[in-house]
């Protein structure tokens, strides 16, 4: 089988494709071939060696992929041979066939395709994670999405809507804006023209944001903290900008507030049956129409560099995805 191989650590340039020898399913893993990946921002890391995954060279880079079940381990139950599925792999998207844990997979419903079913599984579980575990977030409270155009940041702008959340979608350009303001923002902000802090304060009337949905980092981080409600929560959900900020502890004092991380990844690990829970609530919100997957570009599988450029070329309105098999 074919995969996209990290030999050496460096940008995307400096990965490969070649014949790799096709892998096995234990007991509990399924085999999928993979008919579409999703990009997402620590593919872009996992190849630097700047991730907190660190595989074992060479290794196939993607963290999610949507595809069909080609084989099952002995102690499988939930799935079959020709099943569709997607799923979270950490890593080895990127080729014809993967290996996935069972406990990893979810069933793809009919009428959705296998480039949204590949953009579904991280942005919209971190995202629903972000806000229902770790934020609590209640009806009539106000949301900040901070990158509002990305990935996750659509994911987070509509299900924020489906929570019953006021959202502020907050981006560098109108461009940006529109796609969030069809994902169903309520108000926009974009932090090119007006300062995040003025513009959220102008737009809660001084009150501040209950919610605040941190992907960015750098120094919007602090901006966004800075106009932070009493009791409010900000959440930490990665570092798009390139920097990690250094917070201003006496502002959680002044605040009243809290700085919360989101790691999906070690939640999916340590409390599965809650993901498993949060998956299953997320694929219902999907066939009530709630919430749609947006996909910015799709890609042919030679064009892997094209494709990760465009996540660190910040060009993306909503999800990359791989095409991998026909």
């Amino acid at each position: 089988m074919k995969a996209i191989l990290c030999k050496e650590y460096g940008p995307a340039e400096t990965l490969v494709i070649e014949d790799v020898p096709s892998p096995e399913a234990k007991e509990h893993d399924v085999k999928v071939r993979v008919k579409a990946a999703g990009l997402n921002f620590p593919d872009t890391l996992i190849i630097e060696n700047k991730y907190q995954i660190k595989p074992a060279r060479p290794f196939s880079p993607g963290g999610e992929m949507a595809g069909e079940v080609v084989a099952v381990g002995d102690k499988v139950t939930r799935f079959k041979v020709g099943d569709r599925v997607a799923g979270l792999t950490g890593y080895g998207s990127f080729a014809e066939e993967v290996i996935v844990p069972e406990r990893n997979l979810l069933p793809v419903p009919d009428g959705m395709s296998d480039e949204k079913a590949a953009a579904f599984t991280m942005v919209y579980g971190t995202s629903y994670y972000a806000l229902k575990q770790r934020a609590d977030i209640k009806p009539g409270e106000t949301l900040l999405v901070l990158g509002a155009s990305g990935g996750v940041g659509l994911a987070t702008v509509e299900l924020g809507k489906a929570m019953g959340a006021r959202v502020i979608a907050a981006a560098s350009s109108a461009e940006k804006l529109a796609v969030a303001r069809a994902a169903g923002a309520d108000e926009l902000i974009n932090y090119s023209e007006e300062p995040l802090k003025d513009a959220v304060k102008r737009l809660t009337d001084n009150k501040g944001v209950d919610v605040i949905y941190d992907p960015v980092g750098g120094d919007f981080t602090e901006q966004a903290l800075r106009a932070m409600a009493w009791n409010g929560r900000h959440l930490i959900v990665g570092f798009a900008a390139g920097d990690i900020p250094r917070i201003p502890a006496n502002l959680t004092l002044l605040k009243g507030c809290s700085v919360v991380g989101v790691f999906w990844g070690s939640f999916t690990r340590n409390e599965p049956e809650a993901s498993a829970q949060n998956m299953m609530e997320l694929m219902k919100l999907y066939n009530e129409g709630k919430i749609d997957p947006v996909i910015s570009e799709v890609f042919e599988f030679e064009d892997y560099v094209k494709a990760l450029g465009a996540l660190t070329g910040r060009r993306a309105t909503g999800k990359v995805v791989l095409k991998v098999g026909a």
